[in-house]
């Protein structure tokens, strides 16, 4: 386990890792690399020591879930600071977390042009540790400080080098530049990181970060400490930051977000697997189509040209069409402004759309995906018309966010070629990529969408063939609770409010206003016999009309409508509803439960492979709040024998599928 320890010219020995990353805990790992060190100084032949660091050297194999605040690294780091000779880091690739915190402690740092450096670990509810926080801040003020500690991003080596992180970035062997630098530095008094003055900041720019990535941090505890943790680098003594930022690493550690956090990562990486398929071999997709070139369709054919793959864009009516591709071009110019990717990028997605009326352009495609109105007869018609024209094993992909899949592949001779593809909208933005499998939708088909979804940076999950789905479904539960719930006396304002202090960016009300209140809604059919029903006739139908569950102001902001509590009390009037007030509690609970006892539902029917795909979905398609980690996680977590008391105190009776995750809160699947 002792790392190699290498020597070249000018009496340099040369220190490199010699086991692989995950291959020992971080407290063995630091003893043996201080023993190394001091080995490597005791030699009278070596006047100066260059340490190679990539990756994050004091990962554990559950990766980042062992503080790095240990003795042992605190002894490691005193060593090298305290060298008689100068230690010269080597950033010899990535260098991230305890792998950074060590680079930090040497005399100087040298980098490779294309490395990054940051503390991802503020990711997983973790902080830097390792004196990181104490030292940025000394080395590059507190503003950069904050932007390294807080929020996890990492920085490219020119960025790093202009903020004063390193010290010197090399476009050649990284090795041979940081020896040279130890040569040079040979006999000369050293630097010490935590010698230099910590730069003062004003109360504003601790705000002014805060406000600048508020939305990104919300709800996090994590970059909370980090933040406090740099400012006592600025404002206390050394002594009393190291010890803030030791406590603060402890209790994050031992705390519920770094748990859940950690469980979300682990989620998605779970929810890339197809159980049963790992060596069956995908098909090859080069080129594309979309069917609809409304708001689905474009952003679906968005996402497939910026991943670099050739779109035939399909749409009957050539005035809807021009509009779609407009609206591409739109998409692909702001991304350009603001960024996230080049000019040259841009043209080429634009080169590689393919505008048409004619079906039969869609002839020689690899993949088709459909997404056109939510109705059955509108997509059996599409997919009756697609099998006579696709070529033989192209797959044709339905967006539909409900319907069954196995009726819309029944229009085909192929539903072995048929799968569901539920993007989220904007489909170039949202994260999220349910795959639906067909009762006959062949292996080879699933894992070729599995690797789609990765070339699309999507996270995906398969589910099966139910109406909904898994997110939908579930959601559906949710909005029935709410729409209830205000029957009987709680306001809309109430139920957003819950929901969203609990950590979603949107109430049920406030979406619905979002989407549109009149989605599959038409005046000639309505009886009035929901409240959304009562509400269209009155001519609220959400933010578009200015009027919904809220009343909006030319800015779309909303505000409460004592028109709608009159609309909803006459509603319950009509229905026999006794009006009560809620508790927010109640409110909480009656939101919560009732979809996660459908989720127990989905798994016990096999429509979701495991039980962190649920929470996979509702992360990343649904604005869950991450620090709980999903849905079925917050559930386990409060015990999953507690939400059957809860369900059964709101008089409903659980499923079976939720007690059997009660007896005995059986491990998660």
């Amino acid at each position: 386990m002792s790392p190699d320890i290498s020597y070249a010219a000018g009496g340099v020995a040369i220190l490199a890792p010699s086991v692989p990353l995950g291959g020992v805990s971080a407290e063995a790992y630091c003893a043996a690399l201080a023993e190394a060190v001091r080995r490597a100084l005791a030699d009278p032949s070596v006047n100066a020591l260059v340490h190679a660091i990539t990756g994050d050297l004091l990962a554990d194999a559950a990766g980042l879930s062992q503080p790095a605040g240990s003795a042992a690294l605190s002894a490691l780091i005193d060593r090298i600071e305290d060298a008689p000779k100068p230690v010269i880091a080597a950033l010899v690739g990535p260098a991230a977390s305890g792998g950074l915190a060590l680079a930090l402690a040497c005399h100087a740092r040298v980098a490779a042009a294309d490395a990054r450096f940051g503390f991802p670990e503020v990711k997983l509810g973790l902080m830097p540790a390792g004196r990181a926080t104490q030292y940025l801040p000394r080395l590059v003020g507190v503003e950069n400080a904050l932007t390294l500690a807080a929020t996890g991003n990492l920085v490219g080596a020119a960025e790093a080098r202009e903020m004063g992180l390193v010290d010197t970035v090399s476009a050649g062997d990284v090795v041979e530049a940081a020896c040279a630098l130890a040569q040079s530095a040979a006999g000369s008094a050293m630097r010490r990181t935590r010698d230099l003055a910590a730069q003062q900041a004003a109360d504003t720019v601790y705000a002014a970060f805060a406000s600048k990535h508020a939305r990104q941090l919300r709800g996090l505890d994590a970059p909370k400490a980090a933040i406090a943790a740099v400012r006592a680098a600025a404002e206390l003594p050394l002594e009393q930051g190291l010890r803030l930022e030791q406590e603060s690493q402890r209790a994050l550690a031992g705390g519920p977000q770094h748990k859940a956090l950690l469980h979300a990562r682990q989620a998605e990486r779970a929810a890339a697997v197809a159980a049963g398929m790992e060596d069956v071999p995908a098909r090859t997709i080069t080129t594309t189509a979309v069917i609809g070139s409304g708001t689905m369709g474009s952003g679906i054919a968005i996402a497939l040209l910026s991943a670099g793959l050739p779109v035939t864009l399909f749409e009957r009516d050539p005035a809807a069409l021009e509009r779609g591709v407009a609206h591409i071009g739109k998409v692909l110019a702001g991304n350009v402004r603001a960024g996230r990717m080049s000019a040259e990028a841009a043209d080429a997605a634009l080169a590689a759309l393919a505008p048409t009326t004619d079906m039969a352009k869609l002839a020689s495609v690899d993949l088709v995906i459909e997404a056109a109105y939510e109705t059955m007869a509108v997509k059996q018609d599409i997919f009756g018309a697609l099998d006579k024209v696709a070529k033989p094993g192209a797959i044709l992909a339905s967006n539909t966010s409900y319907l069954d899949l196995d009726q819309i592949a029944a229009a085909t001779t192929r539903p072995q070629d048929v799968i569901g593809l539920h993007f989220f909208s904007p489909a170039n933005v949202m994260k999220l990529l349910e795959i639906v499998r067909g009762a006959a939708t062949s292996p080879e088909v699933i894992v070729t969408a599995f690797a789609l979804a990765q070339r699309l940076r999507k996270i995906a999950v398969l589910s099966g063939n139910a109406w909904g789905f898994i997110g939908n479904r579930m959601l559906a539960v949710r909005r029935r609770e709410a729409e209830s719930m205000a029957a009987e006396g709680a306001s809309p304002a109430q139920v957003d409010g819950v929901i969203e202090r609990f950590g979603l960016a949107m109430g049920p009300f406030r979406v619905g206003d979002l989407a549109g209140l009149d989605l599959g809604w038409s005046a000639e059919t309505s009886t009035g016999a929901t409240i959304r029903e009562r509400l269209c006739e009155a001519g609220r139908r959400g933010q578009k009309t200015g009027a919904g569950f809220y009343d909006y102001d030319e800015a779309r902001k909303p505000s409460p409508s004592d028109a709608v509590l009159e609309i909803i009390a006459g509603f319950a009037r009509d229905n026999g509803i006794v009006q009560r007030p809620f508790t927010d509690d109640e409110v909480l609970d009656r939101l919560l439960w009732p979809m996660v006892d459908e989720g127990a539902r989905i798994l016990a029917e096999g429509i979701a492979q495991r039980e962190s795909d649920i929470d996979a979905v509702w992360l990343n398609g649904y604005g869950w709040p991450v620090w709980t980690g999903g849905p079925m996680f917050h559930a386990r977590q409060t015990g999953f024998a507690e939400v059957v008391r809860r369900l059964e105190a709101m008089g409903r009776i659980p499923s079976a599928a939720l007690v059997a995750l009660a007896d005995g809160e059986s491990e998660p699947v």
